[in-house]
């Protein structure tokens, strides 16, 4: 049985969560790899929409072991509030599994981030002030907590205090912030001890068992390519390898065990944040694909930034990932316009370029390159095959296929679980 890799082709919101339950029960686990609590999944099961934001999707398909890998960081305080709204609503969350060797998110790295975030001004990243990059950055700087240091409190207080030595004087001397105590945040983590230790395990046992077994196994990413800290638009990135290479560090899997790479894509292209977007439209234009498209973000409601899909990025996430196989969503959102723009290239002082150019600057400075297909006005929603779409909309995503280079294998037309097209199976 497959294990199988869906990563974000673009700047994320793309639909990852809707496509990873779309193929729960047909999956044995899930496995988020990377990030945190900074992004989020919508997924919409019989009219009721449920809003993951650190909990791997898999959580709502019952029968499915979901897992939160290494390669994760955790804030236990969002952690339980999810956890706690699924139970409300009827979910059965005890099948949770946490990696011992996941990464805390303390509260002084909250602080820190939304602090310095402020003191950029007009250079700010777009970051979401939770923390994420601060503790990405501890575990690098080898100061960080990890899930299973809550289990020794001396171990514990150890690393919360030399962490706090030089954040503290950061804080304080630079900030003019009140210095953080070592007690209370040690007690403040100590607290969460006894809820999470039922959960963790040592994950990469775990995965690779399962996979032993001929278990499926689906590795989900948090955030996307263009977001990736290698080799997405740096320095507008997230903190972690949201790419599926990093599905094999953030989970403890060998790269020999990996069957399948699904890229997800809107039928346009989204973005949050700072940071170039070639084809982002501006005015009454983007506001318009935004409201179609209800494009706010789920974890902060920040309006998203629209703009036509990037057939270049496609491509170089189809490189940089391998994909195998693309999803593409929110068809249905196109609906109504007589004609639709796809960006086959880039335009720089003068150049074309058919690929992703070489440095920052050209890109910053790219202007897209239109190819025009024509739109339709039938309602797709009630689509369930290839021959039910419009023979435009059918086309348009032929196109997609065409200059990505990727089949496209699934395809979204409505919000709600059921709403797909599945062209070609993968698992």
């Amino acid at each position: 049985m497959p294990a199988v890799i869906v990563v974000g082709t673009q700047w994320g919101d793309e639909g990852k969560g809707k496509a990873t339950d779309h193929l729960g029960a047909n999956v044995d686990v899930v496995v988020k790899f990377n990030g945190g609590n900074n992004a989020g999944h919508t997924v919409v099961i019989d009219g009721e929409k449920y809003a993951l934001h650190l909990l791997p999707a898999g959580i709502l398909s019952e029968g499915v072991t979901p897992i939160i890998g290494n390669g994760v960081v955790v804030d236990l305080e969002v952690l339980f509030q999810e956890i706690e709204a699924l139970e409300t609503r009827g979910m059965d969350t005890s099948r949770l599994k946490i990696s011992a060797n996941a990464h805390l998110i303390p509260s002084y790295n909250r602080l820190i981030d939304k602090t310095t975030e402020k003191f950029l001004g007009k250079r700010q990243l777009g970051t979401t002030g939770r923390g994420i990059g601060p503790t990405y950055a501890d575990k690098m700087n080898r100061i960080g907590i990890r899930a299973q240091d809550l289990f020794d409190e001396s171990i514990l207080r150890q690393k919360v205090e030399g962490a706090l030595v030089n954040k503290n004087h950061l804080l304080v001397k630079v900030f003019n912030k009140r210095k953080v105590d070592v007690d209370e945040v040690t007690a403040e983590l100590l607290s969460y001890a006894d809820r999470i230790k039922p959960m963790i395990v040592d994950s990469s046992l775990v995965v690779n068992d399962a996979l032993d077994a001929g278990k499926t196994v689906l590795f989900e990413a948090g955030q996307a390519t263009m977001l990736d800290i290698d080799h997405g638009t740096y320095p507008f990135v997230t903190s972690s390898n949201a790419t599926a290479g990093g599905a094999c560090t953030g989970a403890g899997v060998g790269p020999t065990r990996i069957d399948a790479v699904v890229g997800v894509s809107k039928a346009y292209t989204t973005r949050v944040g700072e940071g170039p977007f070639p084809t982002e439209l501006f005015g009454a234009e983007g506001d318009e694909l935004r409201e179609r498209g209800g494009e706010f973000g789920v974890t902060t409601g920040r309006p998203r930034r629209c703009g036509w899909f990037d057939a270049v990025v496609a491509r170089y996430a189809a490189r940089v990932n391998g994909l195998t196989d693309l999803v593409v969503t929110k068809l249905d959102v196109l609906t109504g316009y007589e004609k639709i723009p796809v960006c086959v290239a880039y335009e720089v002082d003068g150049q074309r370029f058919d690929e992703m150019p070489p440095d920052q600057t050209s890109f910053h400075h790219a202007k897209p390159v239109y190819e025009f297909l024509p739109g339709w006005n039938q309602d797709i929603t009630g689509a369930r095959t290839f021959e039910d779409l419009p023979t435009n909309a059918q086309r348009y995503i032929e196109f997609l296929e065409d200059v990505s280079r990727v089949r496209v294998s699934v395809i979204g037309v409505g919000a709600d679980r059921e709403a797909a097209i599945v062209r070609h199976e993968f698992i």
